[in-house]
């Protein structure tokens, strides 16, 4: 018998993991271009709207509260129905929101939709985490995991160079139209990414986890190991209370405090 674990580490580091990356990776880039995209449009709204500081500082404010809120709520669902449900409806999700926001007749639909557009774009993180760590197991080095960084920074330069051209030019509307395209092209290569094969084991779902573990070898063309797929012994799953138990509250504090 093999793991999932033992099964990756035979078939190994290859075409597949590199489009995984790549793919992956790029949301990173349209989640940037939307987090970072009120920076460019908040002193154009202010003048259109006449609005007022703190105004223009609810509107970034509401992004990151949607991101908070959803993440929570997307997690959850992931764990319940897929890494690959969750993160195509959050691609949907915030292309969708993102460009019903350009048409925003007045401040307080902006801060609405913009927020929504945080909640879809978090989404993002749940089958990202996943296969990045699906690419750490046979990696263990390899500079791609510290090039994933360079999405977000891609992603950062490319909104602030477009609204140096798009703003004075055609408006904020249009900058908005065109940092949603992203998202919609990953929606696109959507069904070249595969439902983890960690998750459906978990489940249960021994033949879905064998398919994805053939196709990642055939694409690296590489052999699987021999034997039968075993199913992990089931563990009780983790509970939000055992963040601050006793045992790990300090370091539950830690982490919250430098995120």
């Amino acid at each position: 018998t093999f793991t999932v674990e033992e099964a990756v580490e035979t078939i190994g580091f290859g075409r597949f993991h590199i489009m995984l990356f790549l793919i992956m990776g790029s949301t990173g880039v349209a989640e940037a271009m939307e987090i970072m995209l009120i920076a460019v449009v908040s002193p154009l709204i202010r003048c259109e709207w006449q609005l007022q500081d703190w105004q223009v500082a609810l509107v970034t404010t509401m992004v990151f509260f949607g991101y908070m809120v959803f993440s929570i709520v997307l997690g959850l669902l992931a764990d319940r129905y897929g890494r690959w449900k969750i993160l195509l409806l959050s691609f949907l999700w915030a292309a969708y929101f993102s460009l019903l926001t350009s048409f925003a007749p007045s401040y307080i639909w902006f801060v609405f939709l913009r927020a929504m557009v945080g909640g879809g774009v978090s989404g993002h993180a749940q089958g990202r985490e996943e296969n990045r760590q699906i690419v750490a197991m046979c990696s263990y080095f390899n500079p791609f995991l510290s090039l994933g960084k360079v999405f977000w920074l891609a992603g950062s330069l490319l909104i602030i160079g477009l609204a140096s051209v798009v703003n004075p030019t055609i408006g904020w509307r249009w900058l908005i139209r065109i940092a949603s395209i992203p998202g919609i092209l990953l929606i696109l290569v959507f069904k070249f990414i595969p439902e983890s094969a960690r998750y459906n084991i978990s489940t249960g779902n021994v033949a879905a986890a064998m398919a994805t573990l053939r196709r990642i070898a055939k694409m690296n063309g590489a052999v699987m190991p021999e034997g039968v797929l075993r199913e992990p012994t089931k563990e009780r799953r983790g509970r939000f209370k055992d963040l601050i138990h006793p045992k790990y509250l300090r370091t539950t504090l830690q982490i919250w405090i430098l995120w």
